[in-house]
């Protein structure tokens, strides 16, 4: 069994996809379809259900996945280890982040990472499933570091440092009723219609709690992914929400008027967290490291 054959086997797990996988390791498809049967023989099972409706794992897939992956990590580890006796960091680093996030400037980052440690290659992940399906990628090993909202407060098995912290404000149209108010306690919005974010996002996953904490259903009438196209459908009338003072001020606010909320603290944490569980390798704790020395008013994040 080679090194190859588990990449190409976890390109094809982590996407589903043969297409997609060979247009992650930059080779054709049926070299990767190749390989995956080649691995099926040696093992003496079927690591994937091929068929109309797509690629999914098998039992034995699904058992085999944490091990490939273990093992791709290890041999890796093993590289930058070595490595870095001889002075070099190295390596390929996988981070995870949330699209319309910019309390990190990602551009500068990676520029001043090429100047520090140019041997170090760091793939963006923008996330599909929200702050939710970063941690689990983190958890799974498929991602080495992210930038994630944890609603619940930073895990046992992520080793985190806070990013960033900001109160979330109740966003409604110029027009509405509310719009004139300073503040307001969520019982007042029972009934209402929201604009929100999908579950297992950051923004959601707060708000909810808020609501659940003060006993108040609410109806979510429309979800985005994008979060930075929320303040235009509260514009349009779809609903209300919620939004931070910082991604109001990039996107601009014209049409839109904030109130605040008495009886409930709504607080959006951001984090960089890599597990807490798995050694973390050298070109990992380095672009760890610079996202930390980038961290505004480090050590005294502020709710604002």
């Amino acid at each position: 069994m080679e090194l190859r054959q588990l990449d190409y086997f976890l390109a094809v797990a982590d996407t589903l996809s043969f297409t997609r996988a060979a247009k992650r390791l930059h080779v054709v498809q049926s070299g990767v379809s190749a390989t995956i049967k080649a691995l099926e023989r040696e093992l003496g099972a079927a690591l994937f259900v091929r068929g109309p409706a797509g690629v999914t794992l098998t039992a034995a897939g699904r058992e085999f996945a944490p091990h490939a992956r273990t093992t791709i990590e290890a041999a890796r580890a093993a590289k930058e280890a070595v490595a870095a006796m001889v002075g070099a960091v190295r390596g390929t680093v996988r981070l995870g982040t949330l699209m319309s996030i910019n309390n990190i400037d990602l551009p500068t980052l990676l520029a001043d990472l090429h100047v520090r440690h140019p041997e170090v290659l760091v793939q963006v992940r923008f996330a599909r499933a929200g702050s939710a399906g970063l941690a689990q990628q983190l958890r799974d090993g498929s991602l080495d570091l992210a930038l994630v909202v944890l609603p619940d407060g930073p895990p046992a098995d992520l080793h985190t440092e806070l990013v960033a912290a900001f109160e979330l404000l109740l966003v409604v149209p110029v027009g509405h009723p509310l719009a004139g108010r300073e503040s307001v306690a969520l019982a007042e919005l029972a009934g209402m219609s929201f604009v929100d974010g999908p579950p297992g996002y950051g923004n959601r996953a707060v708000v909810d709690r808020a609501f659940a904490a003060a006993g108040v259903q609410r109806t979510v009438a429309l979800e985005v992914a994008d979060i930075g196209t929320t303040a235009t459908h509260i514009r349009n009338g779809i609903g209300i929400g919620f939004l931070s003072r910082f991604i109001l001020d990039e996107i601009g606010d014209s049409g839109l008027a904030t109130v605040r909320i008495s009886d409930q603290e709504i607080c959006w944490r951001l984090y960089v967290a890599m597990s807490a569980v798995r050694p973390a390798g050298a070109a990992t704790r380095a672009v760890f490291s610079l996202i930390e020395e980038m961290i505004p008013e480090r050590g005294a994040p502020s709710v604002r």
